[in-house]
């Protein structure tokens, strides 16, 4: 789902989307969907490495990053019978695995291009969690 798409769905949400920032919402899920593609490139490309032994952690971090982005776009994109609690606890839980995930690509990015790119995806989703959170109150 594209920015342009995201805010244009949310728009045309028949009923009221109630006091959430839209824009820090269409942001958010945009950042989960990028950091999910990301991570799963990487965690692909991880495996290609010749040094794919020493990235296992790395591997393992990516896809968990991307399941729970995955989830966490997908929930954010649901508005009927919303429960802020759960937005709530899975923004918290994707804030948390992106900058766990974005913490271990850092350790590669400096030989590994695709680990750099991902660590920058993971610090934007983490950012846009965050920002959706405060927003929350």
């Amino acid at each position: 789902m594209t920015h342009g798409t995201t805010h244009k769905l949310l728009d045309a949400y028949p009923k009221d989307l109630g006091d959430i920032d839209q824009h820090k919402l269409a942001e958010c899920i945009a950042a989960c969907f990028a950091c999910a593609q990301a991570c799963t490139a990487c965690a692909d490309a991880c495996l290609s490495e010749d040094m794919v032994a020493q990235l296992t952690k790395c591997i393992r971090t990516d896809l968990d990053c991307a399941d729970i982005c995955t989830t966490t776009g997908n929930i954010l994109s649901r508005h009927t019978g919303y429960d802020a609690n759960v937005t709530r606890a899975v923004l918290q839980a994707c804030a948390t695995v992106c900058k766990a995930c974005g913490d271990e690509c850092e350790q590669h990015a400096g030989m590994h291009e695709h680990c750099r790119i991902c660590a920058e995806a993971c610090r934007r989703c983490e950012q846009a969690c965050n920002e959706l959170l405060t927003s929350l109150g």
